[in-house]
């Protein structure tokens, strides 16, 4: 049966390929997409999503925009990875559906409530204000969401500090809220992440899967690979966010283990870290998870797959 999603996020060159992997993916039932600010401001990143379902060929693929800003400090963003639009590099077609005048916290809480228990799974892809949001709005849905797979985090180095994950960065207090809540959490951070690296070779293999879409995968990974030659000296771009879509999808393909985590939100220079304790042996009931391996080339496999099964025409 596929999994039911609620895919949370900032569009972000590797958000738009995480999009591509849910619309395409037949284990992903797709319930919607809702937008938070962070790698650009919301107008941008929700312009950026309903644009990449108008050029995957998913225009119906339902889009609502959510926070704009953190929970509590001032917002930042990653125009220097991203340019000024949030998806520079590329050229994509103007949305014909109409943005829905509904919050997306309201909107997600809705949808998990009118669903069974344990069927609704949240992948949050971008800062977790929505999400946190959610749970403080509706308590009731912490107990009825069956999981919540996010990218963000790092149980090493982080990249916007040397111990923060971006993602996390932009509203660390939303993350302790979800990090702190009962439902099941599987933190796949930068561990996992930065093995992810669209090379030129796997590049031409999506292009390939999808001669409509190769335009918009080239035009996306050669802005994502200049810009993070430049600022973080990486000679292929990490495609982060597909990693939380393929472990939905499999989860064998990202190794984990259950481990206590947290998010540090009153340190000067650790501002921001997520805190995963490795320390003691797993504890079955342990409900946290941290991803700590990829199996690199299953992952590009269902990612070719799933761009490949996307409208043609």
């Amino acid at each position: 049966m596929a999994a039911a999603i609620i895919l949370d996020c900032d569009p972000g060159h590797d958000d738009a390929i995480a999009i591509l992997m849910a619309l395409g993916s037949p284990e992903v039932d797709l319930i919607g997409i809702t937008t938070v600010g962070g790698n650009q401001d919301l107008d941008k990143v929700t312009y950026n999503a309903r644009a990449i379902c108008e050029a995957a060929g998913r225009p119906d693929a339902p889009v609502h925009a959510g926070s704009r800003r953190p929970l509590v400090r001032e917002a930042i963003d990653a125009a220097g990875i991203h340019g000024r639009t949030g998806l520079d590099g590329v050229e994509l077609p103007e949305p014909t559906r109409e943005l829905p005048d509904r919050h997306a916290v309201g909107w997600m809480i809705d949808e998990i409530m009118a669903r069974e228990p344990g069927t609704v799974v949240l992948v949050p892809t971008g800062p977790l204000t929505n999400i946190a949001l959610a749970a403080r709005l509706e308590p009731r849905i912490v107990d009825r969401v069956k999981e919540v797979v996010l990218m963000g985090g790092a149980h090493g180095p982080g990249n916007a500090t040397p111990v923060a994950e971006f993602n996390i960065l932009c509203d660390p207090e939303a993350a302790h809220i979800v990090f702190n809540e009962t439902w099941p959490v599987t933190m796949i951070g930068l561990d996992v992440t930065h093995r992810a690296l669209c090379t030129p070779e796997i590049q031409e293999r999506l292009c390939a899967a999808s001669p409509r879409l190769a335009g918009v995968v080239n035009g996306l990974m050669d802005f994502f690979r200049a810009t993070y030659r430049n600022q973080q000296a990486f000679p292929d771009p990490p495609t982060h966010d597909p990693c939380a879509v393929a472990y939905v999808i499999d989860p064998t393909i990202v190794e984990t283990r259950r481990a206590p985590l947290d998010v540090e939100i009153r340190g000067w220079v650790t501002y921001g870290m997520t805190v995963v304790d490795l320390r003691a042996g797993e504890n079955p009931e342990c409900r946290t998870k941290v991803g700590t391996g990829l199996a690199v080339d299953r992952f590009w496999n269902v990612v070719e797959d799933a761009v490949r099964r996307l409208p043609q025409i």
